[in-house]
């Protein structure tokens, strides 16, 4: 499956989605938007766009299926449209945005490695204008099989066979260290590949040391804290080729609302 193209790769004409975001400064993507973006680009902001803050499942809470469906009716968007989303190059907003796009059943969204940059650097024009496309209707094409609910996982750990992967950095899995939740770990029976270890540079790129950590041909779910930083190791292992991957949008700041954790190795 092909997820990520380079700016050189990007076709015309296409529609844009800018999600750039900063966890340290939640207005900071908005204000660089504001400042300039890639011409004809819609903003989607993680937190305002791409989460429901108002929801108690995680820090970052999945929303409804009919905030989605208005979010994107509201950018005008079909779901056969060209879309091409971007970040500021190797973070995890544009797969967030990537994943909300695929599960509603949009056919053909890439993610551009090496983010608003290297677009710029390409040549695509930039301005610093509101976008305003006439809002479209949808009828949404919910792809179940990329989602997993806190009782799947748990079937998992109660011996359902599947992997449970989790995306953080090894000591915060390990349970050493955990500066955003009340409850340091991992999910029990889970295994670690922190998704930084895919970044290169700008970009997000499928390594040898994923394809020898993660083994191909088992059910895998992918979470983190919150279900953003899990986002990019989903996509590159979809890149991959991996065909049986689920995101656990949730995660470990859910899960721990009702179930215990676990620490050390696994």
């Amino acid at each position: 499956m092909v997820v990520f193209v380079t700016a050189e790769q990007v076709e015309t004409p296409a529609r844009f989605i800018d999600a750039r975001f900063d966890l340290t400064n939640a207005n900071a993507g908005r204000e660089l938007y504001d400042k300039e973006h890639i011409a004809g680009a819609v903003y989607f902001d993680l937190e305002k766009d791409l989460s429901d803050m108002s929801k108690s499942e995680g820090r970052h809470p999945m929303p409804d299926k009919e905030q989605l469906v208005q979010l994107f009716e509201q950018a005008g968007l079909q779901l056969d449209d060209v879309i091409y989303v971007y970040d500021q190059g190797a973070a995890p907003f544009a797969p967030r945005a990537w994943w909300m796009l695929t599960y509603t059943g949009f056919t053909n969204v890439k993610i551009v490695n090496g983010g608003f940059e290297a677009l710029k650097a390409a040549g695509f024009v930039t301005t610093s204008n509101k976008e305003v496309f006439e809002p479209t209707t949808i009828t949404p094409q919910w792809q179940e099989h990329i989602y997993a609910s806190r009782e799947e996982v748990k079937q998992i750990v109660d011996g359902k066979p599947g992997l449970l992967l989790d995306a953080r950095a090894a000591v915060r899995y390990r349970g050493e260290h955990e500066p955003l939740d009340p409850v340091a770990g991992h999910i029990p029976t889970a295994k670690n590949f922190d998704w930084e270890k895919v970044k290169y540079g700008q970009q997000l790129i499928v390594t040898d040391e994923l394809k020898q950590a993660v083994p191909d041909g088992e059910d895998i779910v992918v979470y983190c804290g919150s279900g953003v930083t899990a986002s990019p190791l989903y996509t590159v292992l979809k890149e991959a080729g991996y065909e049986n991957v689920k995101l656990y949008v949730g995660s470990f700041s859910d899960w721990i609302t009702a179930y215990e954790a676990a620490q050390g190795e696994e």
